[in-house]
This record gives C-alpha cells, structure tokens and sequence, in this order.
C-alpha cells in the first residue's frame, strides 16, 4: 500500500494532467486541452473533474500556484541578501516570466482566461499570492500598512511587465527586461515622494484606531449602539 499522504499524491496527479495539458493549451485553449492531457494519460472526463473540480479556471489556479512554488525554490538559490530591495524584486519578476518562457503562448490564454468575469476573483487570489511569494522572497517583514503598499504596487510592476513580455519579439526579451527596470524606477520615485511627504499624508492605522477608540467611548457613554 502506497504510504504517501492523500494530498501530496493528488497533488502528483494535478502535476502530472497540468504537464499532459499545457502542450495542448495554444492550440485548444485551457478547457478543451484539459480533455486532450487527460486522454493523453489515459483518463477520462471524472478524473479531470475529481483533480480539478473547478475546472479550466481551477487548472489555471494550480499552474500559476506551481509557478510561485517553483520561483520560491528558485529564489532561495540566489544570493538575494546581498542585493538592494529593486534588484531582489527585479530578479524574482524576471525568475518568475523566464520559467515561463516555453509556455507564453498557455500564459495568454490563461490570463485571457482569468479575465472574464466570472474568473475575476480566482484571478486577483493568483496575482496576490504570486507577489506576497515575490515579496516574501525578497526579506519584505512588514506587518504594517505598508505590507499592502508594496503588493499593491508589485502587483502594477508585475502585471504591466507580463503584458509586455507576452508581446515582446526582442531578442532574449532584453526589451522586457528594461520596461522592468523603467517600471520599478517608477515605483522608487512613488516611495521617494510619498517618504517626503508623509506628514501631510493621512495615516490609515491610525485614522482606524481612532475611529475604534471614538466608537468605544461612545458604547460606554450609551451616546452609540453596540450593533
């Protein structure tokens, strides 16, 4: 009898539809070529549905969710800690679009994918864990408000490079590789002007600590309700 635990051995079948899939994707699309890998290995339409319940746009989750593992794993082999912050997230956004070098034409079709309207939700999951992963990787240990600052603006650096890359016919994607760099310069200048101004910026955690103090008062004093 097979030792191995139930979910890492799912995760081994989801491994191994994913890479019979991915051949078939430019051609069919994520949904038909779900069937084709599928056939390829030998299974039907129930074990498609019992490894990917959600079907194409699950699929889609797993691959992008394979590709943050595989980055991280990626990552932890370069010397990261002696580089400055923009260098590790340059390096991370580039370690993530290389690895997917063979597979852009299954890239546009999943971000097509996760685009429609139905898909939009799975779609923003993918994008905030690929760059908390990016971050994570790159030392980011910040608990405060600006741990959302910086994904958010990762988030515009990564999805903006993504877009240029799948359209990028330059050679090695050296063109890629600038609008990353100008992209990330943007970003420097952003936290350099919201550094120099910063105290006439509002203060969002305490704006919240201030509303709450202000509401417990009120409870207490029965000049609010506790509802």
């Amino acid at each position: 009898m097979n030792g191995k635990d139930p979910l890492l051995r799912r995760n081994d079948e989801r491994r191994r539809l994913l890479e019979a899939t991915l051949p078939h994707v430019p051609f069919d699309g994520w949904t038909t070529a779900l069937r084709a890998g599928a056939a390829d290995l030998g299974l039907d339409l129930a074990d498609v549905r019992r490894l990917f319940p959600g079907g194409a746009d699950e699929a889609v989750g797993f691959f992008v969710a394979e590709a943050d593992r595989r980055m991280a794993e990626e990552l932890e082999r370069r010397d990261l800690g002696n580089m400055r912050i923009r260098d590790r997230i340059a390096t991370a956004v580039r370690v993530r679009l290389e690895m997917h070098e063979s597979h852009r034409e299954a890239v546009r079709r999943a971000v097509a994918l996760q685009a429609l309207p139905q898909n939009g939700p799975g779609g923003l999951r993918c994008l905030y864990r690929t760059v908390d992963a990016m971050w994570h990787a790159a030392g980011d240990t910040a608990t405060d408000f600006n741990f959302y600052t910086k994904r958010l603006l990762l988030s515009w650096v990564y999805v903006a490079t993504l877009m240029f890359w799948l359209n990028d016919r330059s050679g090695d994607r050296e063109a890629t590789w600038g609008f990353l760099e100008r992209r990330i310069d943007d970003v420097m200048q952003i936290q350099k002007l919201r550094g120099r101004y910063q105290r006439y910026l509002p203060d969002p955690e305490g704006f919240i600590v201030r509303a709450l103090n202000r509401r417990a008062r009120n409870v207490r004093t029965g000049a609010g309700s506790a509802a």
